[in-house]
């Protein structure tokens, strides 16, 4: 309970001037003195808010539990092994700088360091305020690697409504992670929906998120990489072809979270989601004006959301459409309960998941005063029959702010004062009402709903323990009684035995490929080139192996060839498998369109790895060239089948073999009579490609 409620806590570096950070800090602390002990530690002594201080920590009577460090780097150290040897357990490092070497001091004694260059840390529950800002009490929980970030999402959330339970600034995560940070927020009692920003993400992070979401506490999440300039530098397809963002989606998936773009975009979906998670995509729109309701009818749609026709609408106000959406046609202003009534009919008829409310409802009190108490009970009503239902309300109000706007507030229904924020909010909120747990498959082991994970530490905050899913975090390392990879594409068909390649045959003379007994035309290829179309390392349709063979081995000089039997088949469609171990989530899975245009079109789908052949059918699903699945224009449907099962394979495969870096199928031509591969790519761990001429150098 380090973090989350210490028995005492001692500021150093506190201060007097409301411009400094140690003002902030010992006014936070001080609000909870009435919970524990509170030490203000200044040295030049005196009154700090009219509280007296200490000069150093040596002069008090007891050991402070926690202290925050707001003193100058070159002070840190003194005064680290000042809190230590009184027996300090925690340390909560504001300033940015701490030596290495104060780092391990903290951890060889036992105590846990918080930061540093972090914003400090806000408990609504136990009246814990050690951050810059002010936080409202609230529902949402919010971890941050930026303490800015983390700070405008607080305030944000206080002018949404929903406040804050809890706020963590992990800042460099020199010792305590985001994932421990998340993960004490599983039994944060006041926390019902969290927020993170990560710029980086470290091992547990998908689980802390999957945790959390089976805990019935959905996930919001913040970060950076879609520029150019954040994509790694990729030697393979897979790798230019999978993005940043593309991987942190995939972990999204896997946890049960959403991520969002900005922090606006974060809070107003934790506002959607503390009033709970849609049941699926469709949407019920009502409006007071036709024009209104069809603007966020079409943006509902562009949301991923459905418009669904209506057949269960008795008790619609008379005048009202029997549509959707709803024009109240005037019945509103006749009669404010009119919105709620209308709320009713679609809420209880079971057609529609979510009701976006939409136009001048929330400005009647505000313009004509003597409706101000009529209309407050309407948005009463309203927020009840969200409770009752278990069917989200979202309002869109051409009013900012009135008696009815805080009224829906309170009672957990949120406001936006722009349509389309309100339905973007709606559409995400959707979009984490169809994802769920799915099963993933453990290699070498049973389905599960769940992964199991290895326990890493234990957490600070006094929540459960720190614990990773296999794949998240992983080492190097062939596994136990399997042979050293060899490279090239010969290499790469032994690895696979799971996938159907072309009958092929190396080749190193000229002898060899004129007595070849394969059937022609043949494709000639350069065993240990990686990108054999871009360095002239490939020949298709070719009848005359010897003459091929000669000409290839005169311009890229000996070596091992491939020669192998042309895949002829018709109605086939060429895609991209891939595999790659990511620097922060483990083993990753990719397919997309294939063929050497695989980079220009960049229609791919990435989950974290090992996926089922269920999710790999998803995936494909997903491609914009997925219509080529399933019979485009007449053509016979290739074996989607077969294909998920090599996409799982592969997956298992790199999850399996730690030596890996990357697996890599360009193209997999996929027919009515099932897959074929005709060109793979192993990349070993540690392994360095190629000098101009395509070999592998040391």
């Amino acid at each position: 309970m380090i973090f989350s409620d210490p028995a005492s806590v001692a500021v150093v570096g506190a201060s007097d001037d409301p411009a400094k950070w140690g003002h902030w800090l010992a006014r936070g602390a001080l609000a909870g003195r009435d919970r524990r002990a509170v030490h203000l530690v200044n040295r030049g002594g005196g009154d700090v808010l009219s509280e007296p201080t200490v000069r150093s920590l040596s002069e008090l009577a007891e050991a402070p539990e926690l202290v925050v460090l707001a003193v100058p780097a070159a002070h840190v150290p003194a005064v680290v092994d000042e809190a230590l040897a009184l027996g300090t357990r925690g340390f909560v490092g504001i300033t940015s700088g701490i030596e290495d070497g104060v780092v391990a001091r903290i951890r060889s004694a036992g105590a846990r360091l918080l930061g540093p260059n972090c914003l400090g840390v806000f408990d609504a529950a136990t009246s814990l305020h050690l951050a810059w800002g002010r936080f409202q009490p609230g529902s949402l929980g919010v971890v941050s690697q930026s303490g800015q970030v983390g700070l405008e999402i607080a305030g944000l959330a206080a002018e949404a409504g929903i406040g804050v339970s809890r706020f963590v600034s992990v800042g460099n995560q020199v010792d305590v992670t985001a994932a421990e940070a998340l993960l004490d927020l599983v039994s944060h009692e006041m926390t019902s929906v969290v927020g993170v920003y990560l710029e980086s993400f470290g091992p547990g992070i998908v689980t802390a998120m999957s945790e959390l979401r089976a805990a019935g506490k959905p996930v919001v999440l913040l970060t950076v990489g879609s520029s150019a300039a954040a994509q790694e530098a990729a030697r393979s397809h897979t790798g230019a072809l999978t993005s940043s963002l593309d991987v942190v989606d995939a972990a999204c998936r896997r946890a049960g979270a959403i991520r969002v773009a900005t922090p606006a975009a974060l809070v107003d979906l934790a506002a959607v989601l503390s009033s709970g998670v849609p049941r699926g995509d469709r949407v019920g729109v009502i409006s007071d004006s036709g024009g209104q309701g069809a603007i966020a009818a079409d943006l509902a749609v562009g949301a991923g959301l459905s418009v669904p026709a209506l057949s269960a609408v008795d008790g619609l106000p008379a005048g009202a459409s029997e549509r959707n959406p709803i024009d109240l046609a005037g019945a509103g202003e006749q009669d404010l309960s009119n919105y709620a009534r209308a709320v009713e009919v679609l809420a209880r008829g079971g057609e529609v998941d979510a009701i976006v409310l939409s136009g001048y409802f929330g400005s009647y009190g505000t313009d004509t005063p003597s409706l101000a108490s009529a209309e407050v009970a309407v948005a009463s009503r309203i927020c009840l029959l969200a409770r009752e239902t278990g069917v989200p309300v979202v309002v869109h109000s051409m009013c900012v702010e009135s008696a009815a706007v805080r009224a829906l507030r309170a009672g957990g229904v949120p406001v936006q004062h722009t349509i389309e924020r309100a339905v973007a909010a709606l559409g995400d909120a959707a979009r984490l009402g169809v994802l769920d747990q799915r099963s993933v498959r453990v290699w070498g082991g049973p389905e599960l709903s769940v992964l199991p994970g290895r326990i890493e530490s234990g957490d600070p905050f006094g929540g459960d323990p720190c614990v990773s899913l296999p794949g998240e975090a992983w080492a190097g390392g062939a596994t136990a009684g399997t042979p050293p990879l060899q490279p090239g594409y010969l290499a790469a068909r032994e690895l696979l035995p799971f996938i159907t390649f072309p009958k092929a045959q190396p080749i190193t003379s000229t002898a060899e490929a004129k007595a070849t007994t394969l059937k022609a035309p043949f494709a000639l290829k350069a065993d240990w080139l990686a990108h054999k179309t871009e360095q002239g390392g490939v020949r298709l349709n070719v009848t005359d192996p010897a003459a091929a063979f000669d000409e290839m081995r005169a311009r890229l000089g000996p070596g091992t060839y491939v020669l192998e039997e042309m895949d002829t088949r018709e109605n086939t469609v060429e895609l991209i498998i891939g595999a790659k171990r990511h620097h922060s989530f483990g083993p990753v899975v990719l397919v997309g369109a294939g063929g050497i245009h695989a980079e220009l079109f960049k229609d791919t789908a990435v989950e974290l790895a090992p996926v089922t052949p269920a999710t790999a059918a998803e995936m494909l699903a997903r491609l914009i060239s997925a219509p080529l699945l399933s019979g485009w224009r007449g053509a016979p449907a290739p074996d989607v089948a077969a294909l998920s099962q090599v996409i799982a394979q592969v997956s298992e495969t790199l999850v399996a073999r730690t030596d890996v870096a990357e697996i890599e199928l360009n193209p997999v031509r996929v027919g009515p009579d099932g897959v074929l591969a005709v060109d793979a790519l192993i990349i070993p761990l540690g392994d360095t490609l190629n000098d101009s001429s395509g070999r592998r150098v040391a």
